[in-house]
């Protein structure tokens, strides 16, 4: 079974990843958000994947993913995810052997700065990058899934988790 093992931050808004030499443009929408998977719709760049993850188990999930065509995608995001889709630019930031996926979301979610590092094993050991800060990796508020459904900009602001 494809197993997707990551980590979750909060990032710093000024810090330097933003330098990073590729982006990407996500546009991501979800068929299925509740128990036992979630189903999700993804636009990156030109590209188009349909995927479907598990129940998450610490930082470990199940995850299958298929490229789609892309004309498929947006028919799907455009008539079966009305209430929960997301939009965000992705930098691709290298980083002591990891790449790290630092994403900046707009519309609804604009002001969240999210990074995730892909790990071999769940008790790997890396260097973090001076920007990261708080770990999020359990906190259920910051899943993609659940963005789409609960927007950042609509959360009662608490003081800032950075």
């Amino acid at each position: 079974m494809p197993l997707e093992i990551e980590r979750r931050f909060l990032v710093d808004p000024e810090g330097d990843w933003r330098l990073a030499a590729r982006k990407e443009i996500c546009r991501q929408g979800y068929i299925l958000t509740q128990a036992p998977c979630s189903m999700r719709v993804r636009i990156m760049g030109d590209q188009a994947y349909l995927t479907i993850k598990s129940q998450r188990e610490g930082i470990a999930r199940e995850e299958f993913e298929y490229p789609i065509p892309l004309e498929d995608a947006n028919h799907m995001l455009d008539h079966y995810c009305h209430e929960g889709q997301i939009c965000k630019r992705r930098y691709y930031v290298p980083f002591d052997g990891l790449t790290w996926e630092v994403d900046v979301f707009e519309g609804p979610n604009q002001g969240l700065i999210l990074a995730e590092v892909e790990l071999d094993h769940v008790n790997q050991e890396f260097r973090k990058p001076d920007w990261v800060r708080q770990e999020i990796s359990g906190d259920a508020r910051y899943f993609n899934a659940l963005l789409a459904l609960n927007p950042y900009q609509s959360w009662a602001h608490e003081p800032d988790h950075s």
